[in-house]
């Protein structure tokens, strides 16, 4: 009996453990925070080429929909190297976030507005609808997917969102 008390109890950890892994990830009222947060981080290491921080921003499996094409995560900032080095500087923005927590997924919607300073100089304001969906990832929420659609000029600029 003392033997089987003992076995009982070097398992309560395991099982406990197992337990919390179908318990459900409740959503917290600092999330959509935390959210657009790890988004203006992605942002920034595009705007400054740093992959490391970018990786610190995605999950190893993220991948995007963008200018029409399927990129990972390594491949998307390889596009983004190459137009800094022709000269082009991006600036984005999260504006009018609409963020969706279910356990330990969620899903964004936004206006990024921003723009893209030429290499002669000249700055274009441009607007794009974009969504992403996050994960959590036990510490941290992390971009998973990221599909973005840049709005026509006549139309940012006729609805206001310019």
């Amino acid at each position: 009996m003392v033997a089987w008390c003992a076995g009982l109890l070097m398992l309560m950890p395991v099982m406990a453990a197992r337990a919390q892994e179908g318990v459900a990830r409740a959503p917290r009222a600092d999330d959509e925070v935390a959210i657009v947060k790890t988004l203006e981080q992605m942002f920034s290491a595009g705007q400054h080429a740093d992959l490391d921080r970018f990786h610190t921003a995605t999950t190893k499996d993220f991948y995007a929909y963008d200018n029409g094409k399927r990129f990972d995560g390594d491949g998307l900032m390889d596009m983004i190297k190459q137009y800094h080095a022709k000269g082009y500087q991006f600036i984005w923005s999260v504006t009018e976030p609409q963020v969706h927590v279910n356990c330990d997924i969620a899903w964004v919607t936004y206006v990024n507005k921003g723009s893209v300073r030429q290499p002669d100089g000249t700055m274009t304001s441009m607007t794009w609808l974009e969504s992403a969906v996050m994960k959590w990832d036990g510490n941290v929420w992390k971009v998973r997917f990221l599909h973005s659609t840049r709005v026509p000029p006549e139309q940012a600029t006729a609805s206001g969102a310019h």
